[in-house]
C-alpha cells in the first residue's frame, strides 16, 4: 500500500523556504545521476559531492521550513510525500540531466544563483536560515567556481564541445528567466527580512555569466520572455518521472527503517 500525500501550509514564510529547498533537492537527484556516468573518474566524484552538497543544504531547509509550518512533518515527509504541484522549484533543475555540457551550463547558472543567494541570506532576521547559509555559501562558491572552469575549457575546446555548450545554453537561457520572477512571496521576506527578492539578484548574475561567456568565447543566445512557472508549482512533463524515482522506496514502504 503505498503512503499518502501530506499537505503543506501556504505561509509566504514557508513557500520563501520551500522554493530554495526544493531547487537544492532536485537539482541534487538530477546531478546524482551522473554518478558512475561521467566522462572522467574525478568528475564522477566531483558531482557526486556537489549532489551531497545540495541534498544536505535541502535537509536543512526543509527541516526549518517543516519546523515553521507546524504540522509535525520532518523533512524526509517533505521531500518523499508531497505531490508534484506542491514541489516549488525552478522548471530549469528539474530538466533531465542532458549532456555534459547542459549539466555544466545548468550548474554553472544555478551555483551563481544560490551563491548571491547564501550571501544575502547571512543577514536574514531568521536565525536558522542565516546559519544555513552561512556554511552553504562555501560549497556554492565551490560549485561555481567548478563549472566556470569547465564551461571555459568546453567553449574554447573543440569544434564538437564549443557547439554543445552552446546548443546547452540555447536550451537553457529563456528557462533562466524564472530565477528572477519576482512576486508577492519575494515581497513578503524582503518586507520581514527573511531574504532578498529573487529579482535583485539578476544584475551580479548577469555580470558573472558574461564574464565567463567572454572567457569560453560563447555567444548570448537571444533574450526572451518566457517565464516558467515551476516556483508556483507548475511543472514540466519530467518532474512527474523524476519525483517517481526520487519518492518511490518510501511509498512502497510507508516508514519503513532500514
Amino acid at each position: 500500500m503505498s503512503q499518502a500525500s501530506i499537505q503543506v501550509g501556504t505561509s509566504p514564510q514557508v513557500q520563501y523556504l520551500l522554493r530554495i529547498g526544493d531547487s537544492c533537492l532536485i537539482l541534487a537527484q538530477r546531478l546524482g545521476e551522473w554518478c558512475g556516468h561521467a566522462p572522467i573518474l574525478e568528475e564522477d566524484l566531483a558531482l557526486a559531492n556537489m549532489a551531497l552538497d545540495l541534498l544536505g543544504q535541502a535537509r536543512a531547509l526543509l527541516t526549518h521550513a517543516a519546523h515553521l509550518d507546524g504540522q509535525g512533518h520532518d523533512e524526509d515527509q517533505l521531500a518523499f510525500l508531497r505531490e508534484e504541484r506542491q514541489y516549488l522549484n525552478p522548471v530549469l533543475m528539474e530538466l533531465p540531466r542532458g549532456d555534459f555540457a547542459f549539466t555544466q551550463v545548468r550548474n554553472f547558472a544555478v551555483a551563481t544563483w544560490l551563491l548571491l543567494l547564501w550571501r544575502r541570506l547571512q543577514s536574514s532576521t531568521d536565525p536558522e536560515l542565516a546559519a544555513i547559509a552561512a556554511k552553504a555559501v562555501k560549497e556554492s562558491a565551490y560549485h561555481q567556481q567548478h563549472a566556470a572552469d569547465w564551461l571555459v575549457r568546453l567553449g574554447d575546446g573543440t569544434e564538437e564541445s564549443a557547439s554543445r555548450t552552446s546548443a546547452a545554453l540555447a536550451l537553457c537561457w529563456p528557462l533562466f528567466n524564472e530565477l528572477f520572477d519576482a512576486d508577492a512571496v519575494d515581497a513578503a521576506a524582503v518586507a520581514s527580512g527573511l531574504g532578498p527578492s529573487w529579482a535583485e539578484l539578476r544584475p551580479e548574475w548577469t555580470a558573472h555569466l558574461n564574464e565567463v561567456l567572454t572567457d569560453a568565447g560563447l555567444a548570448h543566445p537571444k533574450p526572451s520572455a518566457y517565464v516558467s512557472a515551476g516556483r508556483r508549482g507548475v511543472h514540466s512533463e519530467h518532474m512527474g518521472h523524476l519525483l517517481a524515482e526520487l519518492q518511490y522506496l518510501q511509498r512502497a514502504y510507508p516508514g519503513g527503517k532500514w
